[in-house]
């Protein structure tokens, strides 16, 4: 299918991303111009610490409607466990792809990251550094950790992060429970065939509350997207309620591709960067 594109390490390794400029259709600038810093990776002994890289925005276009439409009252509801932290997700199978139905909140924990001076206690973050937001949206992740850059659960994506070059092996588990992975730009694109489109696929896969403004959606296929927001370079957080990005373990010029899903539209929306902001993870079953 035609893409449709606007678009940690355990404890050595880290790298970074960061959410591009605003063209006034699907997306706001984070920050306000076209131009944006990043993080490469540093690794010591003891802890991370930032540096910088750099990014481009690619151009978007609307897409099409595809065919391969799933009726919504085929959907398989079901839970899984991730055996690392116990922790239990709700999951829906799509046509043929089975989902988490919430975001990943699995953190590496014990690994010193410096940033701004201010140490945190984990190379992942809870929306405002509340830990409510991690069980209401799951945790932020950059795109490096997302991948399992240093190797930790899988060789298939060792050293992908800012600014590397890497050749990942398909399907990427990245940081995702065993059995599950990181999907790949393809796989979105699927999903976003299955119910109906990318022009009205935001409205089918947001919750029915959380969003600001009127933004809810329908969740018409169990997908619950929430509006978890991102976290920036500089350790700020922005668009809880307002917006969602998804990491894919894709790169497109060398750049990493995300899903994006914003309350005041009803379409979803495909970009690639990297940078230093941390988004959400979605897993999909291998």
């Amino acid at each position: 299918m035609k893409k449709f594109a606007s678009f940690v390490p355990f404890v050595f390794a880290m790298a970074f991303l960061v959410a591009c400029g605003d063209d006034g259709n699907d997306f706001v600038s984070r920050p306000s111009d076209d131009s944006s810093s990043s993080v490469t990776p540093k690794s010591s002994s003891s802890e991370i610490s930032e540096s910088s890289c750099s990014s481009v925005k690619l151009s978007s276009s609307s897409g099409s409607t595809p065919e391969e439409y799933v009726d919504s009252s085929s959907v398989v509801a079901g839970i899984m466990t991730d055996e690392r932290d116990g922790q239990t997700y709700k999951t829906v199978k799509i046509g043929t792809q089975t989902w988490m139905a919430e975001n990943l909140n699995y953190a590496y924990t014990g690994v010193p990251y410096k940033v701004d001076g201010n140490t945190s206690d984990s190379i992942s973050w809870c929306y405002d550094n509340d830990p409510a937001n991690c069980a209401k949206y799951g945790r932020l992740y950059t795109w490096a950790a997302a991948m399992d850059s240093v190797g930790t659960w899988s060789a298939n994506s060792q050293g992908c992060g800012c600014s590397s070059v890497c050749t990942p092996n398909y399907p990427v588990r990245g940081i995702c429970p065993e059995g599950w992975h990181l999907p790949d730009e393809e796989e979105f694109m699927t999903l976003l065939t299955a119910v109906g489109g990318v022009l009205t696929a935001g409205i089918k896969l947001k919750s029915t509350s959380g969003w600001n403004n009127d933004g809810d959606g329908t969740d018409a296929f169990g997908f619950s997207a929430l509006p978890a927001g991102d976290r920036y370079g500089d350790g700020g957080y922005g668009f809880a309620g307002d917006r969602v990005f998804y990491w894919s373990s894709t790169r497109s010029s060398n750049l990493a591709d995300y899903m994006y899903l914003r309350g005041d539209y009803d379409r979803a929306s495909m970009y690639a960067n990297i940078e230093n902001f941390a988004l959400s993870v979605r897993c999909i079953k291998d």
